[in-house]
């Protein structure tokens, strides 16, 4: 790594820490892609309203606060979609209403697992409380992102002296081991009592809540030469900030290019703001009425188009290299992977994957491959859930990992600026059709 590209790399990584570290759940995050829109001329439009979209108009559409889709309007006729998406979820624990009180002295919060965590990486480490609590306000019934920022909770790990099998694979009962400390015997403090003076609004204004636990530690760049890059809800945050970097930066074409963020892509995606609803053929089938097209161009405009699936992989483990396929081991550093399973688990195929290839050799961007070990399955991702909505060519892709679904994530500060690179330039491209031809433009 040369002196200089280094310095790229870890300003790249630095900035997206901080997008990390401001977005302790699902609705900070799009809360903060959306200010980032808006810093960037864009205009939100809502489900609820009729939409006016004007030749080169910026606009954007959030759903239920934890998803949302941009998307640019050429002053031409648009000839096809480019599009990217992410998610904005990662695996954690949502706090019950009620707190449980023990007979113990102590008092702990209610806790339900969200997603397919580590259990063993949430243990022994401060924790606190990120989301969404809806009020009564003049207006009606208001809804209000709320952070606790300070240590509030923490796990306890059981002494090995008390539990000598917790060293040769204890299995975890959420119920019992995994609920967080909050308060000792004579506290009369409870959450929504912080909550509320969080927000400076009086508790019993507080009606209903979404709220979730977040690891409190802060990201960190280390290595021998700074080439890893460590924080929280890398998994999906980390392409998350990538495609929203390369969706500003590109230029415009005969395409529409499309940012799509979904939510709950960790729980399956089937709900009304994830990848399995009808949210982006809402959008897409809005914004061709709204620019006066008619649903034969919208047909064809889908035939000339490109999703890119963005969400993490995982990179050969330097403890555990028998986990990774023998001839695709994809390293941190070493490039965007391209991620194929036989049975679509993953959406990529030849036509995909050698449209995104031809992209990313344009964007001198290295590339990877991965496919699971043959007898280890791997999870689904946002693709085949969104291209069962919208039929449309689809390639998954990711960046190299560890530790995916740990409460603390590790990947490569490399692989971020390449991500960027080459999303920069699958938004400033465009695709056409014609038979068994395709061409990139």
């Amino acid at each position: 790594m040369s002196v200089k590209r280094n310095s790229q790399y870890i300003a790249c990584g630095k900035d997206m820490l901080k997008f990390i570290e401001s977005s302790p759940s699902c609705f900070h995050a799009v809360e903060n892609v959306k200010c980032r829109l808006q810093s960037e001329g864009y205009t939100e439009h809502f489900e609820s309203e009729s939409w006016d979209i004007k030749p080169g108009g910026k606009y954007f559409v959030t759903r239920s606060q934890s998803s949302i889709i941009a998307f640019r309007v050429p002053n031409t006729d648009y000839s096809g979609f480019m599009i990217a998406a992410s998610h904005s979820d990662s695996p954690t624990f949502r706090i019950m209403e009620k707190p449980v009180k023990t007979g113990d002295g102590y008092t702990q919060l209610g806790a339900e697992r969200y997603g397919g965590m580590i259990y063993s990486t949430w243990l022994d480490r401060p924790l606190s409380v990120a989301g969404r609590v809806f009020t009564r306000s003049e207006k009606g019934i208001e809804s209000r992102l709320v952070c606790i920022d300070r240590d509030l909770v923490l796990i306890p790990n059981v002494a090995i002296h008390m539990n000598r099998d917790i060293n040769s694979g204890y299995s975890y009962n959420p119920a019992v081991d995994l609920l967080p400390l909050f308060s000792a015997k004579g506290s009369k403090t409870e959450l929504f009592d912080i909550i509320a003076k969080t927000l400076k609004i009086n508790k019993q204004d507080i009606i209903s809540s979404d709220l979730f636990l977040y690891n409190r530690q802060k990201g960190s760049i280390w290595g021998a030469e700074n080439e890893f890059i460590s924080a929280p809800r890398i998994d999906d945050l980390q392409c998350v900030y990538s495609t929203l970097c390369g969706f500003l930066a590109a230029k415009d074409t005969a395409c529409i290019p499309v940012l799509c963020i979904f939510d709950n892509e960790e729980v399956g995606s089937g709900t009304k703001q994830g990848a399995d609803s009808t949210f982006l053929y809402d959008t897409l089938s809005r914004i061709n009425k709204a620019s006066g097209a008619s649903d034969e161009q919208y047909h064809t405009a889908i035939a000339n188009s490109l999703m890119v699936s963005a969400d993490n992989a995982h990179a050969v483990h330097p403890n555990h290299p028998e986990y990774a396929d023998k001839n695709n081991r994809p390293v941190m550093n070493g490039g965007i992977v391209i991620k194929f399973n036989a049975n679509q688990r993953y959406t990529t195929d030849g036509i995909s994957a050698a449209l995104f290839g031809e992209i990313c050799r344009r964007a001198d961007v290295p590339t990877q491959v991965y496919t699971n070990r043959a007898d280890l399955p791997g999870g689904s991702t946002l693709g085949n859930i969104s291209s069962s909505h919208i039929s449309v060519n689809c390639v998954d892709i990711g960046l190299a990992q560890l530790a995916m679904h740990s409460s603390y994530e590790t990947a490569g500060i490399m692989d971020t600026h390449s991500m960027i690179e080459a999303m920069t330039v699958f938004f400033s491209s465009s695709i056409n059709q014609k038979g068994s031809t395709w061409t990139v433009k």
